[in-house]
């Protein structure tokens, strides 16, 4: 019983959350929710050279060999390690199979 409370005050906090999250934008249709936030922060994530070919979905040795082959893919170097922008990769993967 104590148990069916909780869930209950669970579920009305997270429905108050997200009502007040919906009213936050109400007279500006063209503002920004949650899940617009969220696409954002994917969009600027960094990926170690290390987990590429999870992103491409190819053998590591295979995205080992892409990046020594072609220099102009777009990176970033911090502290000798290399980043590579996920969108900007992906999108970089699309240009050279067309």
């Amino acid at each position: 019983m104590e148990l069916d409370f909780f869930w209950l005050a669970a579920g009305l906090a997270f429905a108050a959350y997200f009502i007040g999250d919906g009213m936050k934008n109400f007279k500006n249709p063209n503002g920004k929710n949650m899940m617009d936030k969220i696409s954002e922060l994917d969009e600027m994530e960094l990926i170690h050279e290390k987990y590429v070919h999870h992103i491409l979905g190819i053998d590591q040795k295979d995205a080992e060999e892409l990046t020594k082959e072609h220099a102009d893919i777009p990176h970033i170097v911090i502290n000798t390690n290399i980043y590579y922008p996920k969108t900007r990769l992906l999108e970089w993967v699309e240009e050279i199979g067309k």
